[in-house]
């Protein structure tokens, strides 16, 4: 990397979006690889970067972030244990938490085996070790202190200091305790040199025969040992001393565990800082609302672009195209309407793209990899080296012109200023012409007219500027691609009250083809907004269109499921009913021929009726999965029935012809042998029956003439019944009564008004197969029903 290219790099403050990806990782090494990121200009690495942040980002939506905190550098502390140092607790508590964090991030890694990423490989590369991670937290329990539990002889040691302590305690206390209390200068135990004393008046240091330890600075106090607790005090020291042997052995037998080991925990850690630092350009990709971009080899194309830098609820997002049909871009327009923050935010999305980050922009926008992005932006007057704004621009530019090549980004601020305007505009444009002969893409923004021209004339140059609205006089910082901009001098010193006549007389003074050429550029620029206008409109309205389409199509995709459900089910029940009437009919032919063998040898008709009977119980049952189901309302009216039309009465399920139909609508039907009369809402018109319904119809009618000769019930139930419709059932009963060899029978017409009681004992006095007929006695429903004896 050149001077050049990285002076430029701090030119777009690529230092600065350094710096807040390094606040989000969590080691300081993370940390300090972060500030010290560069781009990078091999097209395959920039892609594996972007690739690696795309993956973290969608791992810490699903599943959080992982945990890095604790990590510290181990490499020092493993290659001095592996020269055979030992480590202190600290350092061994480094390397714990090393292998810590390398076993949760690797179980991280392996939370959702299912989904397959670019950065698994490193998640794979992790070697935790969990009997060493162990046996140190185990065995440390702070900075400079081992637990009791590290080693069996140590437990020992202190379970001995502890019985000695308690001793020279008691020696002590006795003392304190007794008539030598007066002796002393206070009534405590305390310790100097590390062995165990008591405080004693200088006046009497002869009265507690002992050794003197210290003496107190005025002189007063005498820190004495009792001869009592010397050799107590002295085992004490004698176990303090094997304690501290036994825990260096330990913390000695530690260390050179670790550095068995330390090539794998000096690796985990390097992948735990790598991995800390892709996360942390996944967090800046979150905070950014950012996404990765596609790469290309020929041009950048930015959608709704934003500065990151710059706060994104209120920073205008923009769309910028260099390399595509054209490979230079002059921007112009008014001070600070956002041209510099323009050609800044082209170039720094260029080096963000190549240090592996995400960019705050739209999808579809593509970023061309570049071997250096050069850049002279801002003030470059230098005052130690006496030079000129103009001066210093041009010994950057002079450098930045030699490194120019097909594979260069140049990028130009406020390109000849500084100097002569006529000459400044011609310099400006024969670099320009230089840069452009090189292969490079040039983004350079002007004050000069003569560049607009420039731009406007010559081909793969064009012109964009920053559009300002002159009633606010605000910038809006839109750029505008094709447009030129206006200085809008003019405008702006009226708006802020120059005198109308200055504003003449400086307008006088501009020739008439520049005053032609702004014309020219306001008409432009009125036209542009009138056609932004339409385009919003059109769009809006194309958009209405789509999602009313959209809703239409999810409509009609909603109908046509629907139908095919419906259909599917249709299918399946009529199926189902078919089936099922083929088994019950099979049964019912099979047990009338077990019923007809039977009653040739028992010649028991009532038994045998009960039978049939439950026969023809099934057999309707499953009649009715075919037409009734549950009792529903009735089936709309198609329409109203006419002579010759065969119909259903809806009170008996009866089926009828229809002779006549009078003025009022009363039907005269033929049902058998009776004729009835009904309303029309009391008939639905027969109009055919399906396939299944047929079929199955066609297994009921085989049974039914066997049956209606071999099975009846011994009872009817007349209740609710018209006097037309009672009789109609009564015959039906009768014959099959009389078919199944019945000698007795009831019929239920219940009390009420006596109509049905009366119309059935008419019917029966003149019904041949009846030998007679009574009223029900007690018990057995008395006027509410007729017994009827057949013949």
């Amino acid at each position: 990397m050149t001077e050049l290219f990285e002076k430029s790099i701090h030119t777009l403050e690529l230092p600065k979006v350094l710096e807040l990806l390094s606040t989000l990782a969590v080691t300081e090494e993370g940390k300090r690889r972060a500030r010290e990121l560069r781009p990078e200009t091999d097209p395959d690495q920039v892609e594996k970067r972007l690739k690696e942040t795309s993956a973290a980002v969608e791992m810490m939506v699903l599943r959080g972030s992982p945990s890095f905190s604790g990590i510290r550098p181990v490499a020092g502390s493993l290659q001095r244990a592996d020269m055979g140092g030992s480590l202190n607790t600290r350092e061994l508590m480094d390397i714990a938490r090393v292998l810590g964090a390398a076993r949760a991030v690797k179980d991280y890694g392996d939370g959702d085996s299912d989904r397959k990423t670019v950065i698994d490989y490193l998640f794979r590369s992790l070697h935790p070790n969990r009997f060493l991670e162990d046996k140190i937290t185990t065995s440390i329990v702070g900075e400079g202190e081992l637990a009791d539990s590290a080693s069996p002889e140590l437990a020992s040691i202190r379970r001995h200091m502890r019985a000695t302590e308690s001793k020279v305690r008691d020696i002590l206390q006795k003392i304190i305790s007794s008539s030598q209390a007066r002796y002393l200068q206070e009534s405590i135990i305390t310790m100097r040199s590390g062995r165990y004393v008591v405080p004693v008046k200088s006046e009497h240091k002869n009265e507690i025969p002992g050794l003197v330890h210290d003496l107190s600075g005025s002189g007063s106090t005498f820190f004495i040992e009792p001869m009592g607790v010397v050799k107590a005090n002295n085992e004490l020291r004698e176990l303090q001393a094997r304690e501290e042997k036994e825990i260096d052995r330990i913390l000695a037998e530690l260390s050179a565990e670790a550095a068995s080991f330390k090539e794998d925990i000096n690796q985990n850690y390097d992948l735990l800082v790598f991995l800390d630092g892709i996360f942390a350009r996944a967090r800046l990709s979150m905070n950014m609302n950012a996404m990765e971009p596609k790469l290309s080899g020929r041009s950048t194309i930015l959608r709704r672009a934003r500065h990151p830098l710059l706060d994104q609820r209120t920073a205008v997002a923009n769309d910028l195209t260099l390399g595509e049909t054209f490979d230079t871009l002059v921007i112009t327009g008014p001070n600070t309407g956002g041209k510099t923050v323009t050609l800044k935010t082209i170039g720094l999305l260029t080096l963000m793209t190549q240090c592996g980050l995400h960019i705050p922009a739209a999808d579809g926008s593509v970023v061309r990899v570049f071997q250096r992005v050069l850049a002279d932006i801002g003030d470059e007057q230098s005052i130690a080296q006496n030079l000129s704004t103009f001066s210093s621009h041009m010994s950057n530019i002079v450098g930045m012109l030699e490194e120019t090549d097909h594979e260069t980004l140049v990028l130009f601020d406020e390109l000849g200023g500084g100097t002569d305007p006529v000459e400044g505009a011609a310099l400006a444009a024969a670099i320009i012409e230089h840069a452009r002969a090189c292969g490079a893409l040039v983004a350079a923004t002007t004050h000069y007219a003569e560049l607009k021209v420039y731009a406007m004339t010559t081909m793969g140059v064009e012109n964009a500027s920053c559009e300002f609205d002159v009633e606010t006089l605000a910038p809006t910082y839109r750029l505008l691609v094709g447009i030129p901009g206006k200085s809008n001098a003019f405008a702006i010193s009226k708006r802020l009250g120059l005198p109308e006549h200055i504003i003449q007389a400086a307008n006088e003074r501009i020739n008439a083809e520049n005053i032609r050429f702004e014309d020219v550029l306001t008409k432009l620029d009125r036209q542009r907004q009138e056609m932004e206008r339409e385009q919003q409109e059109a769009a809006k309205l194309r958009q209405e269109m789509e999602q009313a389409a959209a809703k239409a199509q999810e409509y009609r995709d909603s109908l046509q499921k629907e139908k095919e459900k419906n259909t599917a089910a249709a299918k399946a029940e009529a199926r189902a009913i078919i089936e099922d009437a083929r088994r019950t009919a099979d049964q019912i032919f099979a047990e009338l021929n077990d019923m007809k063998k039977k009653a040739k040898k028992e010649g028991d008709f009532q038994k045998a009726n009960d039978q049939r009977a439950d026969l023809r119980r099934r057999l309707n049952e499953a009649e009715d999965k075919l037409g009734a189901r549950e009792e529903e309302a009735p089936p709309p009216m198609l329409r109203p029935a006419q002579k010759g039309d065969t119909v259903t009465i809806l009170k008996t399920g009866t089926q009828a012809s229809v002779l006549s139909v009078s003025k009022d609508g009363i039907l005269q039907l033929q049902a058998g042998i009776l004729r009835i009369t009904a309303k029309q809402e009391e008939v639905r018109v027969v109009q055919g029956e399906t396939q299944a319904q047929k079929e199955t119809r066609k297994y009921i009618a085989r049974t039914e003439h066997k049956l209606r000769s071999l099975g009846a019930k011994a009872e009817v139930d007349l209740r609710g019944m018209t006097t037309d419709e009672a009789e109609l059932v009564l015959s039906q009963f009768i014959d099959r009564a009389i078919m199944a060899n019945l000698t007795q029978v009831t019929v239920i017409h219940g009390k009420g008004t006596g109509a049905v009681r009366n119309a059935v004992h008419a019917y029966l006095k003149r019904c041949k197969g009846i030998a007679g007929f009574r009223l029900g006695r007690y018990g057995e429903g008395e006027s509410g029903v007729t017994v009827v004896d057949l013949k």
